[in-house]
Formats: structure tokens, sequence, C-alpha cells
């Protein structure tokens, strides 16, 4: 029995997962670099372990990308499984409460860097892949393809993935990187949004000043920095820039009323965010400003002196990262040069401004009324005992839109964290529940879709 196994493999499961956790797997600091190896190799022998055939690591120009399926019979469908096992950089380490690669339980939640994002997640499908092959449950084949490169934009996934349309060929792809509601109220995403993600550099004089020398006779790259981006949304929080907003279409009124269904207290938003109020574009809620609206926003600005005491300095520099979560119909080039176009032409002529793409990725939306979203959707019916409410993610998974382009497919966004989680924060955490339950549902999907895409009926539960 599949139930029997998943109960008496808990402890293992999650000893696993905690090991996996340990390794810091940074793709963003090549100090790490060894460590995302080591993980890719965990990875892969996990999956060897669990009964998938073929498991390997392929090396790109960046970080290696690990691959196994199991094929039980050319004419059943396939499941593609995508899932990153690289994280988030964990600075600024003095603000965890417990090591971040140390995995910790408190509260019935692991509290860790990857908890959730996305090694917590993706390991929930090599568990449940386990699980059905152990006991003569998997219905369909399967194919996971796991990469080390997702927290710093994918850049060599989509060369791997054009090169490789036969190797992952396959008729649904499934992602556990997004959220829930919560633990009461089930959900799957139907969509998310692009990303742009630029740096812009500020330079002033050519060398730091003595502020009481020259402050008030020479402009501060500080100052005009700041200047420039505050003026990139106007008081009801709409962003600047011209042509901006020119590919958006709006949802209806029907679409707009569906998402709304989805349970929200504002005032429990702002308890647990320790805010006063919230702040957005005029004319839409927190939930659409979070999902369906594009947005701009500073992750991080730097400049001048820093450090323990004070130091009277102008600096000739100033810079800043910004991202803008995109929507349907805008593209991450475009919005790019739109951006550099508009930033450089608000530049004061006593400074000489340098934007630097980094990466993005193009918004993406799966349609509701499809056989994968319903077998999802009845997967978690079957496991949760509530039909889930589609929602809009408000994050980006940029290889997303391009597999549907390169492979023909379409993607499930089957995630089962929380918004609570602390992605990208310190003390990111993961529930027990959440993993253990995610484990649970994810063979019903199996179920469903093998039944759905063979026969077009629904298996009972």
């Amino acid at each position: 029995m599949l139930a029997t196994y998943l109960t008496e493999n808990k402890q293992r499961f999650l000893d696993e997962l905690f090991d996996l956790i340990r390794i810091p797997s940074v793709s963003a600091d090549s100090k790490f670099k060894d460590d995302v190896r080591r993980a890719a190799e965990f990875v892969r022998d996990r999956l060897s372990d669990a009964g998938l055939d073929n498991a390997e690591l392929i090396d790109t120009a960046g970080h290696p990308i690990v691959f196994a399926q199991k094929i039980i019979d050319p004419s059943k469908p396939t499941v593609l499984v995508y899932g990153h096992y690289d994280v988030q950089p964990a600075d600024p380490y003095e603000l965890w409460d417990t090591p971040p690669f140390e995995p910790t339980i408190r509260n019935e939640r692991i509290y860790a860097r990857g908890a959730c994002d996305d090694k917590g997640q993706f390991y929930m499908h090599i568990k449940a892949l386990e699980a059905m092959l152990a006991t003569g449950n998997l219905p369909c084949n399967v194919k996971v393809m796991i990469e080390g490169e997702e927290e710093v934009g994918s850049d060599h996934l989509g060369d791997f993935v054009t090169a490789n349309r036969q190797k992952l060929a396959a008729d649904v792809i499934l992602i556990s990187d997004t959220s829930i509601i919560s633990n009461d109220v089930p959900s799957v995403e139907s969509g998310l949004r692009g990303l742009s993600y630029v740096e812009v550099e500020v330079t002033g004089p050519n060398r730091d000043l003595h502020s009481g020398v020259y402050g008030g006779g020479v402009d501060n790259p500080i100052n005009v920095l700041c200047q420039m981006i505050a003026s990139l949304k106007d008081a009801d929080g709409r962003i600047t820039i011209p042509g901006f907003y020119d590919p958006v279409v709006d949802l209806t009124d029907a679409e707009r009323a569906e998402l709304a269904k989805a349970p929200f207290d504002l005032d429990e938003y702002k308890r647990d965010l320790g805010i006063g109020d919230v702040f957005g574009e005029a004319g839409f809620s927190t939930n659409e400003r979070t999902s369906i609206r594009p947005t701009l926003d500073v992750n991080g600005i730097w400049g001048g002196y820093t450090g323990e005491g004070a130091k009277t300095v102008l600096p000739s520099k100033a810079s800043a990262k910004i991202s803008m979560r995109l929507v349907p119909n805008q593209t991450p080039d475009e919005i790019t040069a739109l951006f550099a176009a508009h930033f450089e032409s608000i530049a004061p002529a006593s400074v000489t401004v340098k934007v630097k793409p980094h990466h993005g990725g193009f918004p993406y939306v799966t349609p509701t009324d499809s056989i994968e979203f319903e077998a999802a959707s009845r997967a978690f019916e079957e496991a949760w005992g509530k039909k889930p409410i589609p929602t809009r993610g408000g994050g980006s998974i940029p290889i997303v839109a391009l597999f549907e382009k390169e492979l023909g497919i379409k993607s499930i966004l089957m995630g089962f964290g929380l918004d609570a989680d602390a992605l990208h924060s310190p003390n990111e955490s993961y529930g027990l529940f959440n993993f253990y339950k995610g484990i649970e549902t994810i063979p019903y999907f199996y179920k469903h879709y093998t039944a759905l895409k063979t026969t077009g009926e629904a298996v009972d539960s």
C-alpha cells in the first residue's frame, strides 16, 4: 500500500531532506561552486536510489543539470518533473535565529535556507516517485530534471532544453516551486509573472570628495540616484516609464471576480508583516497588485561609506539593483530597453548613468480548463478533501515560458509552500505538514492525469 509506505518512511524522508539542505548550494556566489556540484551529486544519487533509471549529471557552462527517467510503457503519457537544487544566498547570517544551513524544527516547521525554495518542494517529488515505484503504483512514464541555476536566471538551462528536445519529450511539466493559499485552503497557480532585473550605476565626480570642501557645489550621486528612483513611481503607485503599460491587457471583471474568491484577511496580512498599511497601484486589491499587475522595486542600493562610525565623504558612485515583475504580453527584453532609455533620459547633466541587464523571464499563464489543470485539481481534492482555488502567482520561474516554446507542452504549478515561508529572507521555513502532504498529494496527480490523458475519464477517488 502506498499510504503505508509513506508512513513507514516518513523519518527517513525528512533525514534525507536535511542532508540535502545542509549542502550550501548558493549558485550566485562562486565560493560555493563545489557545494553546488555536491548538491547535484546528492540529487542524482537519491533519484537512482528511488528507482529511476539513467540518473546522471549533465555539465553546462554553469552549474550541472540532474536528469533521470522511468519509462514503464512508451505508449503511456510522460510527466516531466522540474525543480532546482540551488538556493538564494543566506546573507545576512546574523538575522537568522538558527544557522541557515543547519535545518532546525520549531513549531512543526523546518527552518533553513532552501527548506521550501526549492529543496523541500522538489524533494517531495523524488520521495513520491520512490513510493510509487516501490509499491507498483506509478501509472505512467516520468522524467526528472533538476537544475542548479534557477536563482540566477537559468541562463544555461535554456540552451540545454533547446538541444535536448527529444530527451525531454513529455506530455506535461510538473513543478512545485509555488505556494498554496493556506493549509486549510489549497490552490493551484494558473500563472506567473515575468521578470526584468537590472543594475544601475550613477557616477558623479572622478573620485570620492570631502563633503565639507565640495558639499553644496557638486551633485551627490547617492542623492541623484534616490531622486531618480523615487520618480519611477507616482503617488498612485503607477510606474512612470513611458510605454511600460502599453502591452498590458487588463483582466475582465469576471476574471478578477474569480481571483477574488481566494480568502484574504488584510488585517492579518499587515500583522504578519508588521506594517501599518499596504501600498500599491491605485484601483487594485492587494492580491491583484501582487499577482496580475506589473511592479518595479529596488532590491538593493549602495554607495559612499557604510562602515562603523563617520566618514564625511561625497561619493563618486552610487548603485542599485532593480527588479520589475511583468504580466502577460510584457517581454523582458522590451521592458529592460524601456527602463534603460527612460533612466538615462532622466539623469541630470551632473552625472553619468550605466544600466546593466542581469536576467529576465517571460510571464506565463496556463488554462484552467485543461486536462493537466483538472488532474492537479482532482489530486488536491482527493488528498485534502477540498477543491483547490485557481490563483495567479506573483513570483517568476523564468524557464517555464521557454519550456512551452521549445517543448510545446504546458506546465502545472502544483506548489505546497505558504507566503509566510519567508522565501529569499532570513529564517526561511517549510511546514512539516506541507512536506508530507505534498508527498501524499503528488501520486494522485499521476493517477488522475494518466486516466484523463488516456481515456478522457476521471478515476474514482
